[in-house]
């Protein structure tokens, strides 16, 4: 191995990289969403309204969605930037309105999923991805 590979990387390098970190974020978020899509959809909704969302049985749905079916997807690499853009919506609105006159230390969980998300949507989910494998079918 060489000393710019060790220094600076290499695309296989990043590829991996990003590979972990979907993985990652995906499997812990969905610890998170999973309960609330499949076990509690209904209580969570009624959270979510009493929260002073606008909306709250679409928005709570949105949130729910974004944090199982979006972490699997995100994890898999599949339709990675959508679902990447509502686990970012998702985490922003925990952020600033759940958590929003509370200290960074009970904002900081929805900021940690939030910038890998919103890094995802703008990058996409590199070539060890279902999006990458999509994309050489297609073309």
């Amino acid at each position: 191995m060489n000393l710019k590979k060790i220094l600076v990387g290499a695309d296989t390098d990043a590829n991996v990289g990003l590979l972990i970190l979907r993985v990652f974020i995906g499997g812990a978020l969905l610890t998170h969403g999973w309960g609330k899509m499949f076990g509690g959809l209904g209580g969570f909704i009624d959270g979510v309204a009493k929260m002073g969302f606008p909306a709250p049985t679409l928005l709570g749905f949105l949130a729910a969605f974004a944090e199982s079916i979006g972490a699997i997807l995100l994890a898999v690499g599949l339709l990675t930037r959508p679902a990447a853009f509502l686990i970012a919506a998702t985490m922003a609105g925990a952020a600033i309105k759940v958590h929003g006159g509370q200290g960074f230390g009970e904002q900081e969980m929805a900021w940690l999923y939030f910038v890998p998300a919103l890094f995802f949507l703008l990058k996409g989910a590199g070539q060890w991805s279902l999006d990458a494998l999509v994309a050489k079918k297609l073309g």
